[in-house]
């Protein structure tokens, strides 16, 4: 499958970016050629932008930019092209479920990126709110509040590691996002190769050609994945975009 690639969709966390925080050069030169060949490569991420735009530019210019796991698409000049918010008496009851159990919770807005030692000061209603997160480090508790999340159907429920939650608006989620890609690019799913590690990387790996998880990757990942490839320490996404340009 991967022979007909024409689009490279890479998570970040756990994925291009490795336990240190940093993008290693292999990938960078793995992504660079990619490029060079004429294959379109976009970041999907459920960072903000102002998260992973310093990642973005040093990768050279992109056609589209996914974040915040498709609550926002931008295009290569880093306009908003996209844009899902979660309804705000949705987030009230996420924000009544933090209170009632004592979460951490984490979150990105319009008006900027919220959490437990970054509090908002004012009502949950004067925000524009794109994604609402807890982590829990305790199982029991944490499925306690997925199985409250699981009663409603206005969320797209995933997480970005083990020990957290990941909350958009239902609908929205990396797949979603890179579908309109493609069709902005006029371009079909099956041409597209999507790296990730995580359950908000699971929807893309499953609707894309080729889906990839990392070495890494949590062990629902894999299983959906074609493939697996080295973990984010040892150059996974460099890794996997070598076996694809050797199939050009």
């Amino acid at each position: 499958m991967e022979k007909n690639i024409k689009l490279i969709a890479l998570d970040l966390d756990g994925t291009l970016v490795n336990s240190k925080e940093t993008v290693s050069e292999r990938n960078i030169e793995a992504i660079l050629k990619a490029k060079e060949q004429g294959l379109q490569v976009v970041l999907s991420t459920g960072r903000s932008l102002s998260r992973c735009r310093h990642i973005a530019e040093a990768l050279g210019e992109s056609s589209y930019i996914v974040t915040i796991n498709g609550g926002e698409i931008y295009n290569g000049q880093f306009e908003l092209v996209e844009q899902n918010k979660l309804k705000k008496e949705h987030v009230r009851r996420l924000w009544e479920l933090k209170k009632e159990h004592g979460l951490y919770f984490w979150s990105s807005t319009e008006q900027g990126l919220f959490n437990t030692q970054n509090p908002f000061e004012g009502e949950v209603e004067g925000y524009d709110w794109l994604k609402f997160g807890y982590d829990i480090e305790d199982d029991h508790v944490r499925q306690i509040i997925l199985d409250e999340l699981n009663k409603y159907d206005s969320f797209e429920i995933t997480n970005s590691s083990p020990t957290n939650i990941e909350i958009n608006p239902a609908g929205v989620n990396k797949a979603a996002a890179l579908e309109k890609v493609c069709d902005w690019l006029e371009l079909k799913m099956d041409e597209v190769m999507a790296v990730g590690d995580s359950m908000n990387d699971i929807a893309m790996i499953h609707e894309v050609g080729f889906g990839v998880a990392m070495g890494n990757a949590q062990d629902k990942v894999k299983e959906e994945a074609d493939w697996v490839t080295l973990t984010n320490d040892e150059d996974g996404v460099a890794h996997a975009i070598e076996k694809v340009l050797k199939n050009l």
